[in-house]
């Protein structure tokens, strides 16, 4: 087998895993490229492959950064099946569907407002584009081995976010492991990870290589920020990912109101597409640790605002409050419309709870920030709470690759900043002694070549 990857090299973002035995062809993750302009100008370029060429795709989770370039390979001929986790199904047909709605929405403020750099700015895909791709999802189960054309495939729970998984892929001679995303072994909803199959190659995912998440209590952290905040009378503006750290907050902002550590106000989840994933933690209780009771009581700790109207009226309501809006990576979505209203004001916070590059620059006190074109000078608080990212920190990224049973041949690190990257990259080699580098963007791996002679152009 050979491995290409055409995303999430050098980055934390668009993953998308060629593999070939040389007759079957499949993608590993079809995800877009979010955040910084320069990576977001990536999703126009051709598909990397021919989609028709393939013959199916298989998606490790959900989030937009590893299935959302699917309308376009749908769109382009791509006619094979889809093998996705049950949760993920459901979570899929919920973001893809959010995602063409927000490219349409951008596509026409910018025509209406003038900010776009084209004559006539148009949406990567539509709605149409992103339907289109639900009829070829095929659902599979964790642990129940399957095959493409002689390729076998297997998911394992990977933690993360509901029905994520990581997946192998073997051939008679050979076998790699995708991590996928990996979540913390102490999330509250969401189970651990489990340790991974024997594979003779692991791609694994590097986003918190070079670091591990403080060891406090989120809930405290989160329940200091937000009472600070409504002290001074003023607003809470949370970036969180529709899928994960939504649900994660809404728990958690719960727990701190139970235990008295902050100030009750009124939580907003801002989000029609966090809305529909947070009911759905209610249908699929055997992928996260809540109980039914517990979960119903995450449902009802918020008002879901789902029309534009009722978001818009949060901009004139002048009491305290939290509002949780989407995107996580402050890159698109109606959270830059709560900031333009928000950061120019002292008594109001930015609340960042976890990694997201385009929030970097404010987290460095970056004195203004441009948002639809226009540049707005940052007066609120800008908070960041690592406590809550969906990702394992270097320390449970190292036990899961450490529990292997046997040594890989090699490890390819992918989705990760360079710096986070190169250090996990140390990190294994010195405590496990396995052969291991950081993948190049469109490089080509031989699977049945030595490590370190297994690269060609």
């Amino acid at each position: 087998m050979q491995i290409t990857f055409f995303g999430a090299a050098g980055t934390v973002t668009g993953s998308k895993h060629f593999v070939t035995d040389g007759t079957t062809r499949l993608l590993v993750d079809c995800g877009l490229y979010q955040g910084l302009k320069t990576l977001r100008l990536r999703n126009w370029r051709p598909p990397p492959v021919d989609p028709s060429s393939l013959d199916a795709i298989v998606l490790t989770h959900a989030h937009i950064d590893h299935s959302g370039y699917l309308p376009v390979m749908v769109r382009e001929g791509f006619r094979g099946p889809i093998y996705v986790t049950e949760p993920t199904r459901d979570l899929v047909q919920i973001l893809l569907e959010d995602s063409a709605h927000l490219q349409e929405e951008e596509a026409r403020n910018a025509n209406r407002e003038g900010y776009s750099h084209h004559d006539l700015a148009a949406p990567l895909y539509t709605v149409a584009d992103a339907k289109r791709v639900f009829d070829q999802l095929v659902t599979i189960e964790f642990r129940k081995p399957y095959s493409v054309d002689g390729i076998g495939i297997e998911h394992t729970p990977a933690g993360h976010i509901l029905g994520a998984g990581s997946v192998r892929l073997s051939t008679d001679r050979t076998s790699i492991l995708f991590s996928g995303d990996l979540g913390p072994p102490d999330d509250p909803i969401i189970r651990p990870p489990e340790p991974p199959p024997a594979a003779d190659w692991v791609v694994m995912e590097s986003t918190y290589g070079d670091r591990d998440h403080p060891p406090i209590d989120p809930i405290e952290q989160l329940a200091q920020v937000v009472d600070r905040t409504l002290a001074r009378g003023g607003k809470v503006l949370i970036s969180a990912f529709a899928v994960g750290r939504a649900q994660r907050i809404l728990y958690s902002l719960g727990q701190a109101f139970a235990r008295g550590l902050a100030r009750e106000a009124p939580v907003y989840l801002d989000s029609p597409m966090a809305s529909d994933v947070t009911e759905l933690y209610l249908h699929h209780h055997d992928f996260h640790k809540l109980s039914e009771e517990d979960t119903r009581a995450m449902c009802r700790s918020a008002t879901f605002l789902r029309s534009r109207e009722d978001s818009q009226t949060l901009n004139g309501k002048r009491e305290p409050c939290v509002i949780i809006s989407a995107s996580g990576m402050l890159s698109g979505g109606r959270i830059l419309h709560h900031m333009k209203h928000l950061i120019r004001y002292p008594e109001h916070t930015i609340l960042l709870p976890g990694f997201q590059a385009p929030g970097a620059s404010l987290l460095a006190g970056a004195k203004s920030v441009k948002i639809h074109g226009q540049r707005f000078s940052v007066k609120a608080e800008i908070a960041l709470l690592s406590t809550y990212s969906a990702h394992a920190g270097q320390s449970a990224l190292l036990e899961w690759i450490g529990q292997i049973p046997e040594p890989p041949r090699g490890v390819f690190l992918v989705h990760g900043e360079p710096a986070a990257a190169d250090c996990l990259r140390l990190e294994i080699a010195d405590r496990h002694g396995f052969p291991v580098r950081v993948a190049e963007d469109r490089e080509t791996v031989d699977c049945l070549a030595p490590f370190g002679n297994e690269v060609r152009d």
